[in-house]
């Protein structure tokens, strides 16, 4: 579902964001991408959601390449960034259909994803205001509604459950879980390593733009938490 290949990406200045970074995610996998603060971790999923440029690899969502088939390749994803930038002076519901028809969805398929969608984050009646007077946790379950209306293939998340409350929270978790089980595939990024621990069968580690680990939960863990695993892994000292 998600080919990343030799990628590398430097900013101005020469610094090296992500450096020869592989990893592949398959279909109906959840992958959770952790790392410390700089690790590299946004610039690979801006690069890989085709939002950043890159110096040097290939990038390939569901076999199309985000360089030379961007279209074709962007159809079959969502992104959802941590602080979502949206159109503030639309409403809600013109949002959502502004996404729905970008991605096709039919009328009766957008009017019954997004009133169930729009019930489980619980933000129906908000839908008729303005964006502007949303919350940042209500900009946040708008962007995640939107994602979810067309069921992407891939879902990027980068940091998808800061500024939710713990409704909202746990039902982002089974939405991701739904969508694992009709054959799509989930990657993000997240802090909260207790709940990567929890719904990722997979889990891809990065440290100063450079894989340390990708694999399965079950094997990294061993006998520890995932987090003392992280800890151990990271900790340059030690490395």
């Amino acid at each position: 579902m998600l080919s990343i290949r030799n990628l590398t990406k430097i900013y101005p200045g020469g610094k090296k964001a992500v450096n020869n970074f592989s990893l592949d995610l398959e279909d109906s996998q959840i992958m959770g991408f952790i790392g410390p603060n700089g690790a590299g971790k946004t610039t690979t999923i801006k690069c890989c959601s085709g939002i950043l440029p890159f110096d040097q690899g290939e990038i390939l969502i569901d076999g199309k390449s985000i360089l030379t088939e961007a279209m074709e390749a962007k159809k079959r994803l969502a992104y959802v960034p941590d602080n979502p930038d949206l159109y503030e002076y639309l409403t809600g519901i013109q949002y959502l259909n502004f996404i729905s028809d970008i991605f096709k969805v039919t009328s009766d398929d957008r009017k019954k994803r997004i009133t169930d969608l729009a019930e489980i984050f619980e933000i129906p009646d908000a839908l008729s205001e303005p964006i502007s007077v949303y919350s940042h946790g209500m900009k946040q379950k708008l962007a995640l509604i939107g994602a979810f209306v067309h069921e992407p293939r891939l879902l990027i998340l980068d940091e998808p459950f800061v500024g939710l409350d713990p409704k909202a929270f746990h039902s982002l978790k089974t939405l991701l879980t739904d969508l694992k089980e009709k054959g799509s595939s989930v990657f993000f990024s997240s802090h909260i390593l207790d709940v990567v621990e929890k719904i990722c069968n997979d889990v891809a580690i990065i440290r100063d733009g450079e894989l340390i680990y990708s694999g399965s939960m079950t094997e990294i863990r061993g006998n520890e938490s995932l987090e003392q695993v992280f800890l151990e892994l990271t900790d340059h000292e030690n490395n």
